[in-house]
């Protein structure tokens, strides 16, 4: 590899359909996998990039972040235009800037915030399929709102993390958890809604958990005070099931300012 490296903090949307998460596994497509291809193609070289999460399976993002170290003796803007040439085309670098030597996708991340759509009701609609849970059955938006409320300080959220990548702690903060009435793009019946969270960080397939929670509570089968009690219990049976993965977006992630040159 050439000698000469250079740190960069690049953002990439995507459409997670047709992949099998973000991390690199044997014959299959990934999006760390078709970037690492793309930089390879691009540089020559064999370069590993660091995400700042590991989206599942079907998960969309608007606004990943991933790290990397490469030569490169062109400008940053210049290596982004270079890497979309390579990347198919639901994959796209939307920002590509040059920063500090020890910048860490992971490590440096200091928010994140996720998107969960839905649609309630109505049929089935053929441009939103691939980006929204539909829920058949009627939801009290004020009811989930309310309920959404519970979740928003420092909290443990074992009741929320899926087995699998179990952590250190499982208390996380959560700054903002909304739900957003959305206007229609089509002639199709039914409403979309989303539900916006916004934290410090999160377990595995928490937003989900939390989701499922939600319409839990807003279809009536549940209310706060069962919310309440899966706080208390910290076993994952004990909240609701999970919503389906298709209609997750990561959407954006924060660093402090001093990571960039």
């Amino acid at each position: 590899m050439d000698s000469y490296l250079r740190a960069f903090k690049l953002t990439v949307a995507y459409e997670g359909t047709n992949y099998f998460g973000w991390q690199v596994q044997p014959n299959k497509p990934t999006i760390q996998g078709k970037l690492q291809e793309a930089i390879q193609s691009v540089t020559s070289n064999s370069v590993a990039v660091v995400g700042s999460g590991r989206t599942d399976t079907g998960v969309h993002a608007l606004g990943q972040v991933f790290s990397c170290r490469l030569p490169w003796r062109g400008s940053a803007q210049q290596l982004g235009l270079a890497l979309n040439t390579k990347l198919p085309s639901d994959i796209a670098i939307r920002e590509s800037v040059e920063s500090v030597q020890g910048f860490h996708a992971i490590r440096d991340a200091i928010r994140k915030r996720y998107r969960y759509q839905l649609q309630v009701g109505g049929v089935v609609s053929p441009f939103e399929r691939r980006y929204r849970w539909r829920v058949k059955t009627a939801v009290d938006f004020r009811r989930m709102q309310d309920a959404a409320q519970l979740f928003v300080g420092e909290h443990d959220f074992a009741s929320f993390q899926a087995a699998g990548a179990e952590r250190l702690s499982t208390v996380r903060t959560i700054f903002d958890c909304s739900i957003l009435r959305q206007t229609r793009q089509d002639d199709c019946d039914g409403e979309l809604v989303a539900v916006e969270i916004e934290a410090n960080g999160f377990l595995y397939n928490m937003v989900r958990n939390i989701v499922g929670s939600l319409i839990e509570v807003g279809s009536g089968k549940k209310d706060k005070e069962w919310l309440r009690s899966v706080f208390v219990a910290k076993d994952r049976s004990k909240a609701g099931p999970t919503a389906p993965a298709h209609g997750l977006c990561l959407l954006r992630v924060d660093y402090p300012t001093d990571i960039l040159l």
